[in-house]
């Protein structure tokens, strides 16, 4: 297992990895579809936002170059630790309307930590030529993004590639040539479903360096144990609030359930704040109540893995059991499980 715990110190404050980053939407016109969660979940006192989505929204971006803090503006606490991505998905089909410097500018007028560089992400449709030069597009970002980084904040190079020998170049590459504090590994999520790949990717950029390594938007409920299992420091997950908007209950072990096809039950099976003194039907009719309801099915997945791991449990036998019930995610844990134990 290539699972670890480190301390990351961020102007923020120390930040315990792994860990999860809640998306925020602020910035987008679904703002509002991110639910509190500062105050009720002690151990996610961080956030990932949109840099390109905040600079971009007027009244909000004129707020903060006025002197409003972006942690105000979210309603979370001063200490907050913050991952402020470039909006690369963003670019996927235009053409990028913004600069390395210009996107650093950003990220430090809203007092990100953590700055993800600019980045065009790879598109399964693309051909290969031209998913070939997104990836060097963006290892150019990357390199500029260095070279006018001043120190505050950690740099954190976005890494692409759909096979481990251009992600494994790409990220010594850019260690020769560019100072960064760590790495996030993108373009995952069009190619989510294909689990044996993924996880070459990953691994390919586990051994690449010993720096923190962050996976760009496969923080699901599925995802979480083999991100862990293979050594991600951190990851970030939108699908609380996905899910909620089709009505799916997240639960640890099991996926989504679509609360529509539930009958004849009352209360469902959780303990979370959310969940333990109302009815199903109280959860199924409040889509801001199960979008918190997703966002704890998350924090408890983490839980358990790290409670798992301090007790001195075999994690392969507990995967094993996880992932049994789900043919697909099954054969990728093996899979991966084969490849790890070659590397320890």
């Amino acid at each position: 297992m290539l699972y670890r715990q480190r301390t990351l110190e961020t102007p923020s404050g120390p930040l315990r990895t792994p860990t999860l980053f809640p998306v925020r939407n602020i910035g987008k016109r679904s703002s509002d579809n991110t639910p509190e969660y500062a105050d009720s979940i002690p151990d996610l006192g961080v956030a990932m936002v949109n840099a390109r989505a905040i600079r971009q929204r007027d009244p909000q971006w004129n707020r903060i170059r006025e002197g409003a803090t972006l942690r105000a503006e979210m309603g979370v606490p001063k200490d907050t630790v913050v991952f402020a991505d470039s909006g690369g998905f963003d670019f996927s089909d235009d053409e990028v309307d913004t600069t390395p410097e210009r996107t650093l500018e950003t990220q430090r007028e809203i007092g990100a930590d953590l700055l993800g560089t600019v980045d065009i992400p790879l598109l399964r449709e693309n051909r290969d030529a031209e998913n070939q030069r997104r990836v060097e597009q963006s290892t150019q970002y990357a390199l500029q993004a260095s070279d006018a980084h001043d120190g505050e904040g950690l740099l954190i190079g976005s890494v692409h590639g759909h096979d481990p020998e251009t992600v494994r170049n790409t990220l010594q590459y850019l260690e020769r040539h560019g100072d960064f504090d760590g790495y996030a590994l993108g373009s995952m999520v069009p190619i989510r479903t294909d689990y044996k790949k993924v996880t070459k990717l990953i691994l390919a950029a586990r051994q690449a360096t010993d720096k923190h390594l962050h996976v760009y938007g496969l923080g699901g409920i599925v995802y979480q144990p083999l991100l862990l299992y293979l050594g991600v420091d951190s990851f970030d997950s939108s699908a609380f609030i996905r899910s909620a908007g089709n009505r799916n209950y997240l639960l640890p072990g099991f996926g989504g359930q679509e609360l529509h096809t539930i009958e004849d039950l009352e209360y469902l099976p959780c303990s979370c704040p959310v969940c333990r003194d109302r009815t199903l039907d109280d959860i199924r009719e409040d889509r801001d109540s199960l979008t918190q309801h997703n966002l704890w099915s998350l924090a408890m997945e983490l839980r358990r893995f790290r409670y798992m791991v301090a007790a001195g449990e075999d994690i392969e036998a507990y995967l094993d059991l996880r992932f049994r019930g789900n043919e697909v995610t099954y054969r990728a844990f093996k899979q991966a499980k084969q490849q790890v134990r070659r590397l320890t």
